[in-house]
């Protein structure tokens, strides 16, 4: 069965970094596109990266272009998400998913992780 366990986040304060990780099993990690999406408190869900075509291609939400990094580890079966400069605002609980494919996920996802909360605060 699928499964994604998310861990690394929690408190820091404005400026300063995080480095999430999405530990995978259950399907064939690198055949399958990996995005990462958040929900902050009281919002909805907001996509925050993609990572796909054989991890050619990555694309970030405007509100974290260029502070915030996707890779992964095809070996370890982990997806990571680098945050630096963080600000208030990227406060949210964040989750690693699995996409239908291999290509642009396109918002499309077939599995979830339980979470993982950064809070950014003073």
């Amino acid at each position: 069965q699928v499964q994604l366990v998310e861990s690394g986040g929690g408190l820091v304060q404005p400026g300063g970094s995080l480095r999430l990780s999405c530990a995978a099993s259950g399907f064939t990690f690198s055949s399958y596109s990996m995005s990462w999406v958040r929900q902050a408190p009281g919002k909805g869900l907001e996509w925050v990266s993609d990572i796909y075509n054989a991890d050619l291609n990555t694309l970030y939400a405007d509100s974290v272009q260029g502070r915030f990094t996707i890779s992964r580890d095809i070996g370890k079966n982990t997806l990571y998400l680098q945050m630096n400069s963080l600000k208030p605002e990227d406060t949210a609980v964040y989750y690693c998913t699995k996409a239908l494919g291999s290509t642009w996920p396109r918002g499309e996802y077939d599995a979830w992780g339980q979470g993982t909360q950064v809070t950014v605060s003073s």
